[in-house]
């Protein structure tokens, strides 16, 4: 397995660690709050890991220049919708078949980097993306009365909505880094990905805790004091998810993203598990079946 591949699947891991705590704070604190956790606890770590690479490692570190500032903030204020979406969705959905709504996100890259970058889409690629959008409709009929007509016009729900926003900004956010982490390089001696990602990391977390604090004390300051109150699982959101997007930065910096968030469906495993083992919550035939044609779908995306 190459090493993009084994980044990965150990970030995949994690971020469904992540989620599962996430959705555990929403009990404890709101949406905006449960978002936040996941920048502003994970920034001390993200710094560590570049203070680890430059200062005891020796690695130089890059210069940032226009292109590389514009989509780093593009990409995080992408990503902090898309995960304000999800928090948000876990209040309508269970555990699994709400992560499996954003899961369109790698068929949804593939568009935009066809929009954005002029790539090509291949017959097949269609196919998946097809499949995907099935799988998400089916997810939305799971616990309706199912008919032909329930099943075209389910991807009109606000469930399914929220959950394809989600997508779609995840999608936003991981060309916008990719791009971001690329237009470092040439300010390097050579080109060294580990570095890109963890500089592009400690940039784009930085953005995203600013502007998440700057909106809580304008508009919530009681969340903060919800925050402070759940700091011990708040902290290790951060770790975990700080360790995560420096896996996906490294992983999308080496490949293709639409490539690194198709093989990244095996976090749905991990999500299964946690969402009956953990959350102790029950999944029906139909919504089993959306899931499992998410996963076909974006999978697809590495054999075309």
């Amino acid at each position: 397995m190459e090493f993009w591949a084994i980044i990965t699947v150990g970030s995949a891991f994690l971020q469904n660690l992540r989620s599962a705590l996430q959705k555990h704070l929403k009990g404890r604190m709101g949406t905006t709050g449960a978002t936040f956790v996941r920048f502003g606890f994970g920034l001390p770590f993200a710094f560590l890991y570049l203070a680890i690479l430059h200062l005891g490692l020796g690695r130089p570190l890059p210069v940032p220049g226009v292109t590389f500032a514009i989509w780093a903030v593009i990409g995080a204020l992408a990503q902090i919708t898309a995960t304000f979406l999800l928090v948000h969705l876990f209040s309508f959905r269970n555990f699994a078949v709400g992560t499996a709504y954003s899961r369109t996100e790698p068929a949804q890259a593939a568009l935009l980097a066809l929009v954005l970058f002029g790539e090509t889409i291949a017959l097949g690629t269609a196919a998946a993306i097809l499949v995907s959008i099935l799988g998400v409709m089916l997810i939305s009929v799971a616990r309706t009365a199912f008919t032909p007509l329930s099943l075209v016009t389910s991807v009109t729900s606000p469930t399914a909505l929220i959950g394809l926003a989600s997508g779609l900004f995840f999608g936003v956010s991981g060309i916008s880094y990719r791009a971001a982490s690329l237009a470092l390089a040439p300010t390097l001696p050579e080109p060294d990905v580990i570095m890109q990602a963890g500089y592009t990391l400690c940039v784009v977390i930085t953005v995203q805790t600013l502007s998440m604090l700057i909106w809580m004390l304008w508009k919530d300051r009681a969340e903060l004091s919800r925050i402070g109150a759940a700091w011990k699982v708040s902290a290790l959101v951060g770790f975990v998810g700080a360790t995560a997007s420096f896996g996906w930065f490294i992983a999308m910096t080496l490949q293709q993203v639409a490539v690194v968030k198709a093989l990244a469906q095996v976090e749905m495993l991990f999500t299964f598990a946690s969402s009956v083992l953990i959350f102790k919550e029950r999944i029906n035939r139909l919504e089993i079946a959306g899931c499992v044609l998410i996963v076909f779908g974006v999978l697809l995306l590495v054999l075309v």
